[in-house]
């Protein structure tokens, strides 16, 4: 297949190497055309994949150059998948998404915000897959999903290798979901593991931080068993325990006494999405208190420790 990537961050950059290494023609574009130059010419993408080497045959293009492809992959941060669409051209069959995040302004999911801008069939890719180890072609399993199962079907088999495994899950709405908010837990994981690792607290903050996740979900007519698997599970237990997870990475940071600052080289998805997640939440009416501390954590500046007292405190209940 012709393929482009667009987008050159690091989940970008290794799903270039896997579907190139597959045998297709892929082309990696980057916003900038001197970032792709050096691309092509390091052989590497030093900027946000150091010390991986790229196949010789990968291609290297910039968004003003986006070749007519088959299927077009965005790896665009959440926030920014808009303005993207806004500023791009593209000639394709199908889309398939990497980003997880929702919308701030509009609280839509990633599905959502394309379907304002292309009618072409869309599939989102989610689950536990840090670009670091996807691309040294460590084994992971993801899940794909689609409105279209052939489109899914298609992905699935076009994307899967011998180290990248697809899953099928009908369940868009909460494949996006569990993607999105599984990244403002993680920083909430990354605060206890500033504190040196309380490994109790943390494994009763990845529980019930799935049930926080799936009680949105539920309300936005996800399936349950969605959750439970590698797009609700598998990707909130690697991004809360993994050193390659910029939001946990964030949340060990403030553990230790640091503060949040906006990094356009380091985005952390889960501070804008808790944003979004607490606003979907109020309209929804469903209650999430870890997410209400992690805002409190990064906005308000509110003392960690202070927090998890609170979260402590509070009334009594049934787990179910």
């Amino acid at each position: 297949m012709k393929i482009s990537v667009i987008g050159a961050g690091s989940w970008s950059t290794a799903m270039a190497k896997v579907l190139s290494q597959k045998g297709h023609e892929v082309t990696l574009c980057a916003r900038k055309e001197e970032d792709a130059k050096r691309m092509e010419l390091e052989g590497e993408n030093l900027k946000h994949l150091a010390g991986v080497d790229l196949p010789k045959k990968l291609n290297f293009s910039s968004f003003k150059k986006i070749p007519p492809s088959e299927v077009v992959v965005f790896g665009v941060p959440a926030q920014h998948v808009r303005d993207v669409l806004k500023e791009i051209e593209f000639e394709t069959h199908g889309i398939v998404n990497l980003a997880k995040g929702l919308e701030i302004k509009t609280l839509k999911r990633m599905e959502e915000v394309f379907k304002e801008f292309t009618d072409v069939p869309y599939a989102t890719i989610s689950g536990p897959s840090h670009a670091e180890e996807v691309a040294r072609e460590i084994p992971t399993s993801v899940v794909v999903s689609s409105r279209k199962r052939e489109f899914a079907e298609e992905i699935q088999k076009e994307f899967s290798t011998n180290r990248f495994r697809l899953y099928l899950n009908d369940d868009l709405s909460g494949v996006e979901i569990g993607g999105a908010l599984k990244n403002v837990i993680a920083i909430a994981a990354g605060v206890l593991d500033g504190f040196g690792g309380w490994d109790n607290s943390k494994a009763a903050l990845i529980t019930r931080g799935l049930a926080e996740i799936t009680r949105i979900g539920i309300k936005l007519g996800a399936d349950q068993k969605t959750f439970m698997g590698l797009s609700g599970l598998g990707d909130l237990v690697v991004t809360c325990t993994s050193r390659y997870s910029r939001n946990r990475t964030i949340g060990e940071m403030i553990g230790k006494g640091g503060m949040f600052s906006d990094d356009s080289n380091f985005v952390v998805e889960g501070a804008y999405t808790v944003v979004a997640e607490l606003k979907l939440a109020k309209k929804l009416k469903v209650d999430t208190p870890i997410a209400r501390a992690v805002y409190a954590l990064i906005y308000e500046h509110k003392s960690p420790f202070e927090l998890i007292e609170k979260l402590m405190k509070r009334p009594l209940k049934e787990e179910w």
